[in-house]
């Protein structure tokens, strides 16, 4: 044992070495990177949602900004447009794939080509969905002639077809059996009932209606009242009949008086078939010329044209058919120009 100088024992020197063990702690800087990450990953899912609730024009709107965020107004920090870096020099690519300029400009201008393309494909699904509608009312009404008492006692009288202004009803007179007494436009017990079940199975569609009357060749004795007369009033009372049967008045678009200028059996003018209500359930493109006609007549309308308490001028439509109007409630003859040129039969 060591001594000290003085003869005096030293007290021993201990070493104690400590090991760690293997699963001790390593500190916390995982935590902030995981942190971190969180951090990016909700942003990131955030400005996916937000970039899937914004419009197109929002999202050409903000690739633009980006492209050439400017302070000022009409100042660009990028190159001018070039054949090579393509328009606004937003792009290097020889393939446009939708750069901020090319999608904020066809967004919102509706003569771009993309546009007229989505308008063309529109109107054309439109059309398609309106000439389903009618070959269904058509197959409605053809069920309904043959099941329905009112409709099936009558059914030589009814005819249906299609034509280029849509699913036309003819209500025909018959040798022994008239819609009206003669001369007359007061409709027959029959007639009424049988306008009253069609006007339940059109007001199924959604499309506006034409309704025309006819005559015969045989002229109608009296002053001041033709078969011009006497037809409108026919459609009229047809029109009044629809209604009561539960059809909107808004669902008229056009009642007129064609008299015998248009003959369903031209080679026997003086035929009880040439005496007929028609009824024409119109398709879409019919209805807008017709609406747009209109727009086109009040255009051209001279300001106090029509004094108070003066009957308006009958206007005559196209083709000769003179117009008569379908706010008409009442049951009086209606002025109509019979000088139009007649339509060929």
């Amino acid at each position: 044992m060591a001594k000290s100088r003085d003869g005096e024992a030293l007290a021993p020197i201990i070493i104690k070495k400590v090991k760690k063990g293997g699963h001790g702690h390593h500190g916390g800087s995982w935590k902030v990177a995981f942190a971190d990450f969180a951090t990016a990953m909700m942003a990131f899912f955030l400005l996916m949602w937000l970039m899937g609730s914004t419009t197109e024009a929002q999202k050409g709107a903000i690739s633009e900004y980006f492209n050439n965020p400017s302070a000022v107004a009409g100042t660009s920090t990028v190159p001018s447009p070039t054949s090579i870096q393509g328009p606004g020099g937003a792009s290097t690519s020889m393939i446009q794939l939708g750069g901020g300029m090319e999608l904020n400009a066809t967004s919102g201008n509706p003569d771009a080509p993309e546009a007229r393309i989505d308008d063309d494909a529109a109107e054309k699904r439109a059309e398609e969905l309106d000439k389903e509608r009618l070959d269904s009312l058509m197959k409605d009404l053809k069920e309904a002639i043959d099941a329905r008492e009112a409709l099936a006692k009558f059914k030589d009288q009814i005819l249906l077809d299609i034509t280029p202004e849509g699913v036309r009803i003819q209500i025909v007179d018959h040798d022994r059996r008239s819609m009206f007494p003669l001369g007359s436009s007061k409709l027959e017990d029959y007639s009424t009932k049988i306008l009253y079940e069609l006007s339940n199975i059109i007001n199924n569609v959604p499309n506006r209606i034409s309704i025309s009357g006819h005559t015969d060749i045989k002229p109608y004795v009296a002053v001041n009242y033709s078969n011009w007369e006497l037809s409108a009033d026919r459609a009229n009372a047809a029109r009044r009949a629809l209604i009561a049967g539960g059809l909107p008045p808004e669902k008229i678009g056009r009642v007129v008086g064609l008299a015998s200028s248009v003959l369903l059996d031209s080679a026997v003018p003086d035929s009880p078939v040439n005496r007929r209500i028609s009824i024409i359930v119109m398709n879409r493109r019919t209805e807008e010329a017709i609406m747009h006609e209109n727009g086109t007549l009040l255009s051209v309308q001279p300001p106090g044209a029509t004094e108070p308490g003066q009957t308006p001028v009958a206007e005559t439509a196209p083709g000769g058919e003179a117009a008569v109007p379908a706010g008409d409630a009442g049951g009086g003859a209606v002025p109509v120009t019979a000088a139009a040129a007649p339509i060929a039969g």
